[in-house]
């Protein structure tokens, strides 16, 4: 989706050639270093004996100062204003070692390139208009992607899908603007300007469900995008290393009839239907004299503070008991619990779901994991988007949650026309912010850096 050039500020300056390795550090069997900017001429002529023929893929030596070969590989030029950055680029595809990769940036380097800033590549096609910002952030989410819906979603997002719903909905304010200050302009006009806030009031209704469509779906992406934190919380010995175990599906905790075997926080990601739950496994709470133990439960309490989600495990022989109750009280305000109710292979209960909720599971067995992993997705709020997903973040949700509080604001403002035509401008701009046509500098710079070099 092509946009207007901006001219946003990042470091370096913008007229400059950059160059980085595009691929990742380590050995592969071919390497990539990209090249971008106003004049390649000099370097290209330098390195590869002159610009290749543009799109098309040119077998080539690569070359040192004094002309023998640092490799042979493949030259790609894409003149401006058709390429990734919307300036000349240059793509050198060799062989992945990393003497290789590296001895082929440095001639770039030597040929008066320098080194991109993380995310430079990106930011400049956000700068030339050929992406706007929310497609930007969807490149280091695809890049970032730990499962196929992840991904599906950030290529939905960077192929426009979010920005078309936002300027959608920007296209509507600005007409319900235009009818505001319309009516602004001839107040004497009564039946018109009744006439108009008929339109107006219909128009910030639809907009308002529309808005609404685009945060749940933004939620849902802001959920494939994070994850949710889970916490693994009770008494010693009562399976939580035994559940981490069988949701990862591997051993990855220590598991004995020891009570206190595990002394600090155990992590691991597991994906259920694309949706990344963080698990921490964590010391068992009880009161101790041991110092090691101490500090575990401590770090204990400290996981907690960051996690969405705490299952809270049982033993199902025993039930919820004092202890239990106290740690419930203890948790913190906002955490959503599971009550886990383990072992159901000693105690004879069968797995099932209870509202509560409730799980009752055999993490030993695997019997009734089924039934937790469909209730961690159901807490965490996902549902499935379909072929129409996309990616989003934080800030995304933020500006949306805006937007909506001053469309709200504006309806209730019917017959204050000053007042609703600043909601709705108010609207507009957290919508802007979304897509970049109004973002703080400083915004800016932390989405950019955070990247890659070679992106």
């Amino acid at each position: 989706m092509a946009q207007a050039a901006r001219n946003p500020p990042m470091p370096g300056n913008k007229a400059d050639v950059i160059a980085a390795l595009a691929t990742p550090a380590g050995r592969g069997g071919i390497g990539v270093v990209r090249v971008s900017g106003g004049d390649l001429a000099v370097l290209a002529r330098g390195l590869v004996g002159g610009l290749p023929r543009p799109r098309y893929a040119r077998h080539t030596a690569f070359l040192d100062a004094s002309g023998a070969p640092i490799d042979q590989g493949i030259a790609l030029y894409f003149p401006a204003p058709h390429s990734f950055t919307g300036e000349h680029v240059l793509e050198l595809q060799g062989h992945g070692g990393p003497a290789v990769m590296q001895a082929l940036l440095a001639r770039c380097l030597e040929l008066g390139a320098r080194l991109a800033e993380p995310g430079e590549f990106t930011y400049r096609a956000y700068a030339n208009g050929k992406l706007d910002l929310a497609q930007a952030e969807s490149v280091a989410d695809l890049i970032d992607a730990s499962s196929a819906e992840a991904a599906r979603s950030a290529l939905h997002s960077l192929s426009g899908e979010f920005s078309r719903r936002i300027q959608g909905m920007q296209a509507r304010l600005t007409e319900l603007r235009m009818r505001v200050e319309a009516s602004l302009d001839f107040p004497e006009e009564e039946d018109v300007v009744e006439a108009e806030q008929v339109k107006v009031r219909a128009g910030i209704a639809e907009t308002l469900q529309q808005l609404a469509g685009v945060l749940a779906a933004a939620r849902q992406g802001a959920l494939l995008r994070d994850g949710v934190q889970v916490a693994l919380i009770g008494q010693p010995n009562v399976g939580k290393s035994s559940l981490m175990n069988a949701l990862a599906g591997q051993e990855v905790a220590i598991v004995t009839d020891i009570a206190g075997t595990t002394r600090d926080a155990l992590r691991q990601e597991i994906h259920i239907e694309g949706v990344g739950f963080h698990l921490v496994d964590t010391a068992g709470l009880r009161e101790t004299a041991d110092t090691v133990e101490q500090m575990g439960i401590a770090r204990t309490w400290a996981a907690l503070e960051k996690a969405g989600i705490a299952l809270l495990l049982v033993d199902s022989q025993h039930g919820l008991g004092e202890q239990e109750r106290a740690i419930i009280a203890r948790l913190p305000q906002g955490i959503t619990r599971i009550t886990v109710h383990n072992k159901t292979d000693l105690s004879g209960e069968h797995s099932r779901m209870e509202p509560g909720p409730e799980v009752w599971l055999s993490a030993k067995s695997g019997e009734g994991i089924d039934l937790l992993r469909a209730e961690l997705l159901r807490t965490a709020g996902w549902q499935p988007a379909g072929e129409g997903g996309f990616m989003a973040r934080q800030r995304h949700l933020d500006a949306l949650a805006r937007a909506e509080s001053r469309l709200q604001a504006a309806q209730t403002l019917a017959g204050r026309l000053e007042l609703q035509a600043e909601e709705l401008r108010l609207a507009q701009e957290a919508l802007s912010e979304i897509t970049g046509e109004l973002t703080p500098d400083d915004l800016l710079g932390e989405i950019f850096s955070r990247f890659c070099i070679g992106k």
